[in-house]
């Protein structure tokens, strides 16, 4: 499966374990394990750089398991073909989001001129409130 240029996941490294559906569907339902679970190695995956494998464990959030892999479950269609497509377009597109390095963040200071103006309406708002209070004769 070809994520990128670089990285190309091989068929050995994907397990697909198909379970019963839930929701609408009628006998279907209860007859056919139409719904998808894709399961990828990724921490022992060799395709992957150390980098990628770090965002895309913080991507994967709850999809990541204590051993270092990646779960997806879909059970979108009643049809277990159609079905294990979108989750090999899931895992994929997860692993092209890890593969964007995040653009640093440059801290910045406000400007001398939004700070005075900033300043400046606090003042005109304190000064509505003080108006306000009680008038004593």
């Amino acid at each position: 499966m070809r994520i990128t240029d670089q990285i190309e996941i091989a068929e050995w490294e994907l397990t697909e374990q198909f379970v019963r559906a839930s929701g609408p569907g009628g006998q279907n339902v209860n007859k056919v394990s139409t719904a998808v679970e894709l399961r990828f190695e990724a921490e022992r995956s060799p395709s992957l750089p150390e980098p990628v494998k770090r965002r895309l464990k913080r991507l994967a959030g709850r999809r990541w398991t204590k051993e270092g892999a990646v779960v997806i479950q879909v059970d979108d269609t009643r049809s277990q073909a159609r079905n294990r497509e979108i989750a090999r377009d899931r895992l994929a597109e997860l692993v092209r989001a890890a593969t964007v390095v995040p653009k640093p963040r440059r801290p910045t200071k406000p400007t001398k001129g939004s700070v005075e103006r900033r300043i400046k309406s606090k003042k005109a708002r304190a000064e509505v409130k003080a108006m306000r209070g009680r008038i004593d004769d």
